[in-house]
């Protein structure tokens, strides 16, 4: 990789759920920030629970590191009130980037029309656009391996065209570990005209447990030769987080090499696997 050529990335945080997380952030967010990120974004409340976390946790990250915050904001079973007023407390804040999404459904949901006057991210990009303009850069999720509630990869491909056109500038991708699902994935959106830049999700390997159980819920696919080397090497933290660091490092090189406009680091509220990660790849 040329040295001269630092990729650029962003960096995900989620609201602390303990008053020891919220204790260490000011510290963890200092570490990152001076890896050069372009914008933090925040997750959807506690446990994605209550926006209020979300904002507490943008604010921080506005007054410890002065670096762009993104807040996340999901729709489901909420209100065209509810969402009109967040947004202007958001740009009151002087936010500027929405990461809109249409978040998990209820347990109870047996149906994809979603509880609440939202049913789908789309309609949400839509009154954003609607109600504030341009004001706000949307960024919105991509799902390179399928959405785990997907009825198909054709429906599940539409839904992000239609989140495109309804005036999306960018997505995020859920984390993966097979390039080729990414550069399938940009295949489609070339062939369907859709432009916008399209950042892939890094999630660190630093919990064998952890990222097996993450993995599972959000539907990505660890490969079977990944998922053996996690399991010969959980109970050797050392050695999983190196051999883990290597393998997401040579994604990552492999993803710019093949376009990827930038890439957005799943942080864990942890700095030191965000850090290994780029210092692998000529960042720090």
């Amino acid at each position: 990789m040329n040295p001269t050529a630092k990729p650029h990335f962003s960096l995900e945080l989620f609201p602390p759920r303990t008053p020891e997380g919220t204790a260490k952030l000011p510290a963890t967010l200092q570490t990152l920030a001076a890896t050069g990120p372009e914008f933090f974004s925040v997750t959807y409340g506690a446990g994605g629970s209550d926006q209020n976390g979300t904002y507490d946790t943008l604010m921080t990250v506005v007054r410890e590191t002065g670096v762009e915050a993104a807040p996340h904001l999901t729709c489901i079973g909420s209100t065209r009130q509810r969402i009109a007023q967040l947004l202007s407390q958001y740009r009151d804040a002087g936010v500027k980037r929405i990461v809109a999404l249409r978040g998990d459904l209820p347990a109870t949901a047996y149906s994809p029309a979603a509880p609440g006057e939202f049913h789908f991210a789309n309609e949400l990009v839509a009154f954003i656009r609607e109600t504030h303009g341009d004001h706000f850069r949307i960024e919105v999720a991509a799902y390179p391996e399928l959405h785990p509630q997907a009825t198909s990869a054709k429906a599940d491909f539409g839904h992000f065209v239609d989140k495109v056109h309804a005036g999306a500038d960018a997505a995020i991708t859920q984390y993966f570990f097979n390039a080729d699902a990414y550069f399938d994935f940009m295949d489609r959106c070339a062939a369907a005209g859709v432009t916008v830049p399209v950042v892939p999700g890094i999630m660190p390997i630093v919990n064998a447990a952890q990222l097996i159980r993450f993995s599972a819920g959000c539907g990505a696919e660890i490969p079977r030769w990944l998922r053996l080397r996690i399991d010969e090497l959980a109970d050797d933290k050392a050695a999983l987080q190196d051999f883990g660091t290597d393998v997401v490092a040579r994604l990552c090189e492999k993803l710019l090499a093949g376009g990827a406009p930038s890439l957005h680091f799943y942080t864990l509220n942890q700095a030191e696997p965000t850090l290994r990660l780029c210092r692998a790849l000529g960042m720090a």
